[in-house]
């Protein structure tokens, strides 16, 4: 599984974990990301069961396990979360947030040992070692409950699902054209996010955020301008309509 290192400022490090050229053929590419503090590391959208063991491998050439003491589910979907019970053996003493929405759905992905901890619906935030993440409200992006990661520090939005691009062949880690990256866009969007009103919502908020990169779940990443940029291009985008 590749591993980039997307940020590092002292013992502050985002890696991006994704591109695994070893997965079953016909399951969706995913991003997951850890991010490191001092002592403490938390592990985003962790992917599904299939992925556990080379994550699990590749998280642990960063950080001993135990200083893994959180998990992070943006949303209850199988590529987000599937691998909870094998983290629940692997993780026994660290804990879940996830939209507070989902957890009866969640814990049948198996949770004897990890605690759940409930994000309300207006999002809360997290301390990390020596950084505190923001649970950054993205409801209806796609899932009903849903949350976004957003850190101050480093200026990084891990935007789950918005800004995802379903590309074929091996892309390249960053968007480098976003006129060309839109094709790969469009229609993702289109389909899974369902409310024009939900977007503009989240665009109000996170235009608000100083953002140097933004993360989705699949696909590229942007950098700044290329964030900026997609937020125009997200803005005019009428969403919800695929079936029509």
């Amino acid at each position: 599984m590749l591993a980039t290192t997307i940020y590092e400022h002292g013992d502050h490090r985002w890696i991006m974990f994704g591109r695994d050229p070893d997965k079953t053929e016909g399951i969706i590419d995913t991003n997951q990301y850890l991010i490191i503090s001092g002592e403490e590391a938390i592990i985003l959208d962790p992917g599904g069961i299939e992925l556990f063991a080379p994550m699990l491998s590749a998280v642990l050439k960063f950080v001993p396990a135990e200083n893994i003491r959180y998990l992070f589910a943006s949303h209850q979907d199988p590529d987000i979360i599937s691998s909870l019970g094998l983290w629940d053996q692997a993780l026994p003493n660290a804990s879940l947030y996830a939209p507070w929405l989902w957890e009866g759905f969640i814990r049948h992905f198996g949770m004897e040992r990890i605690q759940f901890c409930a994000i309300a619906d207006e999002g809360l935030n997290l301390t990390v070692g020596r950084i505190q993440l923001q649970f950054v409200p993205a409801h209806y992006l796609h899932s009903s409950g849903n949350f976004h990661v957003y850190d101050p520090k480093a200026k990084i939005l891990m935007s789950g699902d918005v800004g995802a691009a379903l590309e074929p062949g091996e892309p390249p880690l960053w968007v480098e054209d976003m006129t060309q990256h839109s094709g790969f866009m469009k229609g993702f969007h289109q389909r899974w996010m369902p409310s024009n009103d939900a977007k503009d919502h989240w665009l109000r908020r996170v235009r608000q955020l100083d953002i140097d990169i933004m993360a989705p779940q699949h696909g590229r990443l942007f950098r700044k301008q290329h964030a900026k940029e997609f937020f125009d291009w997200f803005e005019q985008l009428n969403v919800g309509v695929a079936i029509r």
